[in-house]
């Protein structure tokens, strides 16, 4: 009387489980919103830090040539400091591939389940005789045997013959007959 392996019960309905699984989302949801607000602030508080906001009212042809000889030249360093960080990070990903590689080659290459096969008792034996082997394989003997049949050939003869011996109540009861 074994009916088999037995399940836990489960903890919560079905219903109940979707109701908790979608209340997480909107949590998630919300949360992913306040933390991209936040960065948001952050963006600027950063900006604002780092450059001071401009004032052109009341600056002379000189000043302003001045002013954005000095944009150029922190434009120019933080495009340095940009790349030197863009090399870090790529440098950093090749030593992590090369590491994960490594790691793979340590461990070595994983085995893969074996599944069952059902095999007959004659199947097993014939695998284990050495006649198997030296068997060859006879495709010829598998195939169908189809006979070719001879086509009839009739002969050509002249068609005025025919007409003239086929003619009248004769021809007819002729081509009847050879009809049957």
């Amino acid at each position: 009387m074994s009916e088999g392996p037995r399940r836990p019960k489960r903890k919560f309905a079905a219903t109940r489980r979707l109701l908790i699984k979608e209340k997480l989302l909107k949590k998630a949801a919300s949360m992913l919103v306040a933390e991209n607000a936040e960065k948001e602030l952050e963006k600027e508080r950063v900006v604002n830090e780092t450059v001071p906001p401009l004032k052109l009212s009341g600056l002379s042809v000189q000043e302003l040539q001045e002013l954005c000889k000095d944009l150029h030249q922190k434009l120019d360093v933080v495009d340095e400091t940009r790349y030197d960080m863009q090399v870090k990070v790529t440098k950093n990903e090749i030593e992590i591939v090369s590491l994960k590689q490594k790691i793979i080659e340590l461990k070595g290459m994983k085995k893969p389940s074996l599944k069952r096969v059902k095999k007959t008792t004659d199947d097993m034996l014939g695998a284990c005789t050495d006649a198997s082997k030296l068997k060859k394989a006879d495709f010829k003997a598998k195939l169908k045997t189809v006979k070719k049949e001879d086509d009839k050939k009739e002969e050509v003869t002249d068609w005025r013959k025919n007409v003239e011996a086929l003619s009248g109540m004769e021809g007819r009861k002729k081509l009847f007959t050879a009809g049957q």
